[in-house]
């Protein structure tokens, strides 16, 4: 299976933005996997900084998890205020404790506007935000999460084996 939706300017970025290697995430902020995930993409990153570019994408397990939607929104919301990875980061840290309240908790921590951040988690085009990169992994082949595509091929292992990407 293939990236169906190439990575934009529109996506979450971290790392190089010029890399040829180009890894793609799609996440759940309350999946237990992705949390383990969590720190070893951000090794990966630390290690391989100027070699990769990493793209998150929501995909939320709705039926699964609670708060992984409200997770995604609340992301999406830091991301008007250009903290994302700061929410990214700072959800998946706390992922034990993640619900609503706790997402305004967590808003807060990272010094988020909180009258803009009550604002903007209402915005429809945030849900839609969250909703088109859903639809885009279901179309891209995504069965659960985390998910990694490999400069747009689905990458069949976990985080720990994108390591061997590194391995020359």
């Amino acid at each position: 299976m293939s990236l169906k939706i190439p990575v934009s300017t529109t996506d979450h970025v971290q790392g190089n933005l010029d890399a040829d290697l180009v890894i793609v995430e799609y996440g759940d902020y309350q999946c237990p996997y992705c949390g383990a995930a969590y720190p070893v993409l951000k090794k990966l990153l630390k290690k391989f900084s100027r070699e990769v570019k990493f793209v998150f994408r929501n995909f939320p397990l709705s039926e699964m998890h609670e708060y992984a939607l409200s997770a995604a929104i609340a992301a999406e919301a830091a991301s008007l205020q250009d903290k994302f990875w700061e929410m990214h980061d700072a959800i998946y840290e706390n992922q034990e404790n993640v619900d609503d309240l706790y997402l305004f908790k967590l808003a807060e921590k990272i010094g988020l506007n909180m009258e803009k951040f009550k604002s903007d988690i209402q915005k429809e085009e945030l849900n839609d935000r969250v909703d088109a990169d859903f639809q885009g992994g279901v179309i891209s082949g995504v069965n659960g999460t985390p998910s990694f595509y490999v400069n747009a091929k689905k990458f069949n292992g976990g985080a720990e084996e994108l390591f061997e990407l590194f391995a020359r």
